[in-house]
C-alpha cells in the first residue's frame, strides 16, 4: 500500500513509471467522490486550459492538506474528473 488516509487507499509500485490504483469512499475535503483521477505536471496550466475549453469546473483549484493541488471538472458525459498534482514542498 502506498497511501491510506482512511477514506482513500492507494496501491501500486514505487518505480519511476509507477502505476497506481486508489479506492475511495469519498472525495476528501467534503467533496463528491470523483469517477477518475488524473495526475499532471502543471496543474495551473491544465486548469486554465480546461476553463478555456469550456469544461465545467466543479471544485477548486484547491491545495489539500494531504499534499496535492487539484480541481474537479465534468467530462462531456457528466463524469467527475479529479485533476491533481502533488505539491513539490
Amino acid at each position: 500500500m502506498l497511501m491510506d488516509h482512511g477514506w482513500i487507499a492507494t496501491y501500486g509500485s514505487n518505480q519511476e513509471m509507477s502505476v497506481q490504483i486508489s479506492f475511495a469512499s469519498q472525495g476528501g475535503s467534503d467533496t463528491l467522490t470523483p469517477d477518475l483521477s488524473i495526475e499532471v505536471d502543471d496543474i495551473d496550466r491544465v486548469y486554465e486550459q480546461m476553463k478555456i475549453a469550456g469544461f465545467p469546473i466543479a471544485y477548486g483549484p484547491a491545495d489539500e492538506p494531504w499534499g496535492v493541488r487539484r480541481f474537479y471538472v465534468r467530462d462531456p458525459f457528466g463524469k467527475l474528473v479529479n485533476i491533481l498534482a502533488h505539491n513539490s514542498n
